[in-house]
């Protein structure tokens, strides 16, 4: 916002757009169109992106998608949902044969992975190693990302976890279990360091 105490020039506003060089600006408005005309809801689908969908697919109003993303729906039950005001970095994958849920105003960092499906059963009486992992039957559960998570980058996401609104989880974290709303997770697996104080106002470690 501009101001007497605090004016910004013409070329400081478009610097950012400047900075992209003539092929990228080239690339920025094709895809900008492109958007327009395929996803009208949308505010911006990088290209090249791959989708594929049986069952189907939703994303919500000003979704901002940079490129690589990777968006699978490999039944004719399966479902992905995509909230409003989604933003994603390059290189988002999304595998989906039941449920995918990702919240409203979520933001995902580079090379994030979701799945809600695993090749066999890794448990009591599971998947034997002598069947080939292409060849044991899939395992789903769904998957929920709340309103307002942050996810770094290179985090993974397995099947059958629920992240609680507002969370974060640290760059390369691989989150295997709930994640409770207001939280900070990190590792792998991701275990839960630090959770919001409504009363304190901020960021605590858990006791």
């Amino acid at each position: 916002m501009m101001s007497e105490n605090n004016p910004r020039t013409v070329s400081e506003l478009l610097s950012p757009i400047c900075g992209l060089g003539l092929i990228g600006l080239l690339r920025l408005v094709r895809d900008l169109m492109l958007t327009k005309i395929r996803f009208k809801k949308a505010r911006l689908v990088r290209w090249p992106f791959y989708i594929r969908s049986e069952g189907e697919i939703l994303i919500g109003e000003g979704f901002n998608a940079d490129r690589g993303l990777k968006l699978e729906v490999r039944s004719p039950s399966g479902r992905i949902q995509i909230g409003k005001r989604c933003f994603t970095n390059a290189d988002l994958h999304v595998a989906c044969i039941n449920r995918v849920n990702i919240g409203d105003d979520v933001l995902i960092a580079s090379g994030v992975f979701v799945s809600d499906h695993s090749h066999g059963a890794y448990g009591a009486g599971g998947s034997s190693p002598d069947i080939a992992p292409n060849s044991r039957e899939l395992i789903a559960k769904p998957v929920i990302i709340g309103d307002r998570c942050w996810l770094g980058e290179r985090v993974s996401v397995l099947s059958g976890v629920t992240i609680g609104a507002g969370s974060v989880i640290g760059a390369g974290s691989v989150v295997t279990t709930d994640i409770p709303p207001n939280s900070i997770a990190v590792g792998v697996p991701a275990k839960v360091i630090k959770q919001y104080n409504d009363e304190k106002k901020g960021w605590y470690p858990i006791a």
